[in-house]
C-alpha cells in the first residue's frame, strides 16, 4: 500500500453490517477508505498520522434521516451537538425546505425563529427557484457534515396553494408534478409530508399519490410523518400503504411512535401491520429517536384548519373564530391530532418562548403556565401565540419506554433525530430545545445497548449507518469498506452517553472522540477542528453529479 494519511489502530471494527466486530487496522487516503486489514497489516511508517485507538470503536459514520439542521446549518455550518454525536450526514426536508422558492409562496418557509440572526439567508432564499439552489448555497457556506434532502411536500403545495384548503385544479397538480420532477433532477431523494402540519395536513390521498408517482419515476421514496401517530394510527398507516403501493414507490415512516397513554398498547399492532405489508411486498420501513417525548409546535394542540389561508393570528384575534376554535380544541372531533386530549395539560411543556415577558414559562407545564395566568388552558395557548406570533417549539410527554424498547428491536427501524445541530453556546441564547439534538446516537449506544441490552452493539451501528444509506440509495457511505467515503467515527463504548434533558438540553454529548467526514477530521479529541469538508448527497434521479 502507497503512502496514507491515517491509520487507525488498535480499534475494534464494527462496519456497519451486523457483522460482529473484529479487531483491524483501518487507512484513510484522500477522501476514501484506503484499505482495512488484520492487526499489523500496514506498516506504520507509510502513514502520515497514525492514531492510536485502543479501547474504542472504529465504525461508519452515522447518517441521520430526519434532520432539521436546514436553518441551524446557515447559522453556523459546524452543526456541532451533530457531529459530537458521530453524525456525518444530514438528510433534511420533513414537510418543508427553503427549495424551490416562488409561486404563492410570499415568504422563504422555516426562518421564523432564526430570521433575526440569518437575515442575508432570508434575502437569499428568495433566489432559490430550483431545489438544488439551496444545497448549493450551503456548498458555498460551507458545512462540516454531507447534506441531502427530500422535497418538502408542504413547500411543494404552499407554492402552488398557498395555504388554501381543498383539492388542486388540474393545472396547479400539473405544477406540482413539474416542480417534483425539477426537484427530483435535482437529486431530492423523494418527497416528504407531515401530514398534522398545515398546509400539508390538506393535502388529500389522492394528491399524495400523484406526486409519488412522479418520484417513483425517480426511483425516490415517499416519506412521511403519518396523519395520526395516536387514535387513528391504523388508519394512517393504511393510507401511506396505499400510496406506497398505488405510486408503486417505498415509504419510510418518520419517528414511528404510539402517542398518547390510551394509544400505547397499539404499538404491537402497528408493528404487525407493517410487517405484514412488508411480507405482502410493499417496500415500507421506519425510524425512531429513543425517547418518550416527541417535540413540535404549540400550535399543534389546535385544528389545523385554524391556520387555513395563513391566517391563524388573525383568526385568534377575531371573536367568533376564536371561539370556534376553542370549542374544536375542547372538544376535538377525531379528525385531528389533539395533542391536550392525548397528553393532558400536564403533559405539554412550551420551551420556544422568544419575547421577554413570556421567557418565565419556559420548561414549564400548560397546567403551570394556565394557573400562573389565572386561564384555561386554550386562552392561555391563544394568548401565548398571538404574543409570540411563532409557533412555540414544545415538548409533549407521550410515548412508552416499553414501545421504544420494543420499537428498537425491529430490523427495519432506523434511527433518526428529528433535530437540527446546536452549539450550547449560541444555544442557549434561543432557548430550550428536545435532548435529541444533543443525544440521540449516544443515547442509544449508551442506554439502549451498553446498559440496558436491548439490542447489540453492532445492531444499532447497522440502523445508524448502512440501514439508512441503503435505504436512501446512497453506495459510496454506511460502510467501513476500501473505496467509500471516509466518514468514519471513533467512540469509546465504555463511555459514550448522552447528557442533554429536557429541562437542560444544551449539553454535548460524550464519548465520540475523532470523526472525519471525506477523509477531512472534523472531530479531534473530542473538539470540533472547524473543518468544513461536507458534501451534497444526492438521490438515484439526479441529473446533476458533486
Amino acid at each position: 500500500m502507497a503512502a496514507i494519511d491515517v491509520l487507525i489502530r488498535g480499534a475494534k471494527i464494527i462496519d456497519g453490517t451486523g457483522n460482529p466486530w473484529f479487531y483491524g487496522e483501518v487507512a484513510l487516503q484522500g477522501e476514501r477508505i484506503a484499505g482495512i486489514t488484520p492487526p499489523g497489516g500496514i506498516d506504520p511508517e507509510q502513514a502520515h498520522e497514525v492514531v492510536d485507538a485502543t479501547g474504542m470503536v472504529v465504525c461508519p459514520g452515522f447518517i441521520d434521516i430526519q434532520s432539521h439542521s436546514i436553518a441551524p446549518l446557515m447559522l453556523d455550518g459546524r452543526s456541532l451537538s451533530k457531529i459530537t454525536q458521530g453524525v456525518t450526514t444530514e438528510i433534511m426536508g420533513e414537510g418543508w425546505t427553503p427549495a424551490p422558492f416562488g409561486g404563492k409562496l410570499e415568504t422563504p418557509i422555516g426562518f421564523k425563529v432564526f430570521a433575526d440572526r440569518l437575515p442575508q439567508w432570508v434575502e437569499q432564499a428568495r433566489t432559490w427557484h430550483r431545489f438544488r439552489h439551496w444545497l448549493e448555497a450551503m456548498m458555498a457556506h460551507g458545512v462540516s457534515p454531507n447534506i441531502g434532502s427530500f422535497l418538502g411536500g408542504g413547500t411543494l403545495r404552499q407554492y402552488v396553494k398557498g395555504m388554501e384548503m381543498g383539492p388542486p385544479s388540474p393545472e396547479e397538480l400539473d405544477q406540482m408534478r413539474r416542480l417534483t420532477a425539477e426537484a427530483m433532477e435535482d437529486g431530492a431523494f423523494g418527497v416528504s409530508y407531515a401530514l398534522i402540519y398545515p398546509p400539508d395536513a390538506y393535502t388529500e390521498t389522492a394528491e399524495l399519490i400523484e406526486v409519488c408517482k412522479v418520484v417513483r419515476r425517480y426511483h425516490g421514496l415517499y416519506i412521511t410523518h403519518i396523519r395520526s401517530e395516536a387514535d387513528e394510527i391504523f388508519a394512517a398507516l393504511e393510507e401511506a400503504f396505499t400510496i406506497g403501493r398505488q405510486a408503486n414507490l417505498p415509504v419510510e415512516i418518520y419517528h414511528l411512535k404510539a402517542s398518547g397513554r390510551r394509544n400505547w398498547p397499539k404499538m404491537p399492532q402497528v408493528i404487525a401491520m407493517i410487517e405484514q405489508a412488508r411480507a405482502e411486498g410493499l417496500d415500507v420501513t421506519a425510524d425512531m429517536y429513543p425517547y418518550t417525548a416527541s417535540g413540535t409546535g404549540l400550535t399543534s394542540v389546535l385544528p389545523p384548519w385554524a391556520a387555513a389561508e395563513g391566517k391563524l393570528f388573525d383568526n385568534l384575534r377575531d371573536p367568533e373564530m376564536r371561539a370556534r376554535i376553542k370549542e374544536a380544541a375542547l372538544h376535538p372531533d377525531g379528525s385531528w391530532e389533539a395533542m391536550v386530549d392525548l397528553d393532558g395539560t400536564d403533559g405539554v411543556m412550551p420551551i420556544g418562548f422568544q419575547k421577554p415577558e413570556n421567557l418565565q414559562y419556559r420548561g414549564k407545564r400548560l397546567s403551570e403556565i394556565a394557573a400562573m395566568r389565572g386561564q384555561d388552558w386554550v386562552d392561555t395557548v391563544f394568548d401565548l401565540l398571538l404574543s409570540e406570533e411563532q409557533r412555540i417549539s414544545t415538548i409533549y410527554f407521550s410515548m412508552s419506554e416499553e414501545n421504544v424498547r420494543l420499537q428498537l428491536q425491529q430490523p427495519w427501524i432506523k434511527i433518526s433525530t428529528d433535530a437540527g445541530g446546536f452549539d450550547p453556546v449560541w444555544g442557549q441564547e434561543m432557548g430550550p430545545v428536545h435532548p435529541r439534538a444533543y443525544g440521540t446516537y449516544p443515547r442509544v449506544l449508551g442506554k439502549y445497548v451498553r446498559e440496558e441490552g436491548v439490542i447489540p452493539l453492532e445492531e444499532a451501528i447497522r440502523k445508524m449507518s448502512s440501514a439508512v444509506a441503503d435505504r436512501l440509495g446512497i453506495r459510496d457511505r454506511g460502510l467501513l469498506r476500501p473505496g467509500m467515503y471516509a466518514d468514519v467515527v471513533i467512540f469509546d463504548p465504555e463511555t459514550i452517553r448522552d447528557r442533554a434533558t429536557f429541562t437542560e438540553p444544551h449539553q454535548l454529548s460524550t464519548g465520540v472522540r475523532e470523526v472525519w467526514v471525506n477523509g477531512t477530521r472534523v472531530l479531534k479529541n473530542g473538539v470540533h477542528t472547524g473543518a468544513t469538508p461536507g458534501k451534497i448527497v444526492q438521490g438515484q434521479g439526479a441529473s446533476t453529479s458533486v
